[in-house]
């Protein structure tokens, strides 16, 4: 298992999916990396040589935003968004879908699992609910 900034990326999986294990790179910018570091396509992630790791490694650290330093920037985007009182800003504080998704029904994943909410009918019951 190779090891690039501290991720093990798989070795057993070719390099252009292999990269993806990193946070911050997807299929396009797995790609552009490969190119940019001369590295041929369908290349094993254990085949890689210690040079080829060293590209990835400078060109991840130069030209790109990943892993720890991308998690830091998007929690700071977040923290902003709060911070001056913006409508995405509250969405994330309540922890409700911010991009104009419907919560009539559906997004459950924000919102968590249903509670129920009603009135209770017996009069026993409401007195030993209510103390």
């Amino acid at each position: 298992m190779p090891r690039i900034l501290g991720i093990d990326i798989p070795g057993k999986k070719r390099i252009e999916y292999a990269l993806r294990y990193i946070y911050g790179v997807g299929p396009t910018r797995a790609m552009d990396i490969i190119k940019k570091a001369g590295i041929p396509i369908g290349l094993k992630a254990d085949d890689l040589t210690d040079e080829h790791i060293s590209k990835i490694t400078v060109i991840l650290q130069n030209d790109y935003a990943v892993e720890g330093d991308l998690r830091r920037m998007i929690a700071q985007d977040i923290r902003r968004l709060q911070a001056v009182g913006s409508y995405r800003g509250f969405r994330h504080r309540r922890s409700l879908p911010v991009r104009g998704q419907r919560t009539k029904t559906n997004a459950r994943t924000r919102k968590g699992r249903k509670q129920t909410v009603g009135a209770i009918r017996d009069k026993t019951q409401r007195k030993l609910a209510g103390t």
